[in-house]
């Protein structure tokens, strides 16, 4: 009965999650083009170790970087995994400068085992998200008694739903795949008026998706002495073009509140956009089952991708990260020795390729602890991390982003599968 309740609860919280979900969690002009700003597919406890994964076996956490890992989930557990984040933003360009803050939930995650050498999870995460809501002024050429407004506004994102097994060839080999659901919906729009009575003229795209997703994943462990291991991760994720409908127009209105008359030309065009071949590549080094040191590389086949059905909007994107996790004595009396300590850095080059230059790179710098919290749970994670993240332009006096984001992610844990003896 408790198990039943428990279930349902999980129930009511994706379906909780799943409707706030499309709410805008970015206020980044640079979202204004292709898919927007990319989510990582790591946790919280992932993004204080600078996002590492593809390498980390931990029957502790659901690691859904890398589908291989789903078997190292223990015989007992029942684990849910939950997480947001809350973030500040300052923005600045040629000495002007505004901020922003945003919360959103990040995941929501289940993995259990359903044989002893085969686990599975399912997962809700975010792709990309679009946010964004700024204007320029300027005086129309050859009468500067008049100027020219262009406002610039759009919001959404694109989320999946996805389930993934995990399967233990060897002792030391775990072969993994995950697969699933991808939707959301992307609004871009541009309005241009002007300081007189005059018409107005809107630019709208909408871009529906309603497609797949798939990624494949191994792990293989190296027994290094009677207490270290080294694990080599590997994880390719299926490109494709995307099942989608792209609606773009151009509005002209006399008023938009009250408009008297308005002229609208539109045209939809199908499977104009996709995502890229994904190709990743993980050490992870575990000294005395208390110490983790590790490095991913991420490439992303972006300069082959689709957008508007031109080919030639995006270039590859790179994305190194190093990190490393530190519990003095997991089974240790003193609480401050219990505790998960965690630190990283990442770089990741641009995937845009914006008018007449390349889009931003962005490096951060994360740290993070994990709270053991025994409650009603045999095992319970409250993980906080802290990120700087800056986004840094290609060119001189453009936009950049000074980014503080706060993660906050809870690991339940427990024993729903244990059989219990009566003598």
């Amino acid at each position: 009965m408790l198990r039943n309740k428990a279930f349902i609860s999980i129930l009511m919280l994706i379906s909780g999650y799943l409707s706030v979900a499309a709410q805008s969690s970015t206020n980044s002009p640079y979202t204004r083009y292709g898919l927007g700003d990319l989510s990582d597919r790591g946790f919280a406890n992932n993004a204080a170790m600078g996002g590492i994964g593809y390498g980390i076996r931990n029957n502790g956490y659901i690691n859904m970087t890398n589908p291989a890992a789903f078997s190292s989930v223990d015989s007992l557990s029942f684990m849910f995994d939950l997480g947001m984040s809350l973030k500040s933003s300052n923005f600045k360009e040629n000495g002007i400068s505004a901020n922003a803050k945003n919360s959103s939930f990040d995941y929501i995650a289940i993995q259990f085992r359903l044989h002893k050498r085969l686990g599975i999870a399912v997962g809700f995460t975010p792709y990309s998200t679009v946010g964004y809501n700024f204007s320029t002024t300027n005086s129309v050429e050859g009468n500067n008694d008049y100027t020219a407004t262009n406002n610039f506004y759009g919001d959404g994102g694109l989320q999946q739903i996805t389930a993934g097994l995990g399967f233990k060839v060897l002792d030391n080999l775990s072969i993994g795949v995950s697969a699933g659901y991808m939707y959301g919906s992307l609004n871009y729009q541009t309005s241009i008026g002007f300081n007189v009575n005059s018409d107005q003229t809107y630019v709208y795209n909408k871009l529906n998706v309603k497609s797949y997703v798939a990624d494949f994943g191994l792990q293989y462990t190296q027994p290094i002495g009677k207490t270290d291991n080294l694990t080599l991760g590997l994880v390719y994720g299926l490109g494709h073009t995307l099942n989608s409908t792209d609606t773009e127009g151009i509005q002209v209105t006399d008023n938009p509140t009250n408009p008297s008359y308005s002229s609208v030309n539109e045209k939809v065009i199908n499977d104009s956009y996709g995502i890229p071949h994904t190709f990743g590549i993980g050490l992870a080094y575990l000294h005395k089952n208390n110490l983790t040191v590790g490095a991913d590389y991420t490439l992303q086949k972006w300069s082959s991708v689709k957008y508007q059905n031109k080919t030639n909007m995006y270039e590859d994107r790179h994305k190194i990260a190093v990190g490393a996790e530190y519990i003095p004595n997991p089974i240790g009396r003193n609480y401050l020795q219990r505790i998960c300590y965690r630190v990283g850095v990442n770089y990741t080059t641009p995937y845009l390729n914006l008018p007449q230059y390349e889009g931003p790179s962005e490096y951060s710098i994360n740290a993070g602890f994990g709270f053991p919290l025994y409650l009603f749970q045999r095992r319970t994670i409250l993980n906080l991390t802290g990120q700087y993240v800056r986004v840094r332009p290609s060119v001189t006096n453009m936009l950049s982003e000074n980014r503080f984001v706060i993660k906050l992610g809870l690991t339940f844990n427990e024993h729903w599968f244990m059989k219990w003896k009566v003598n």
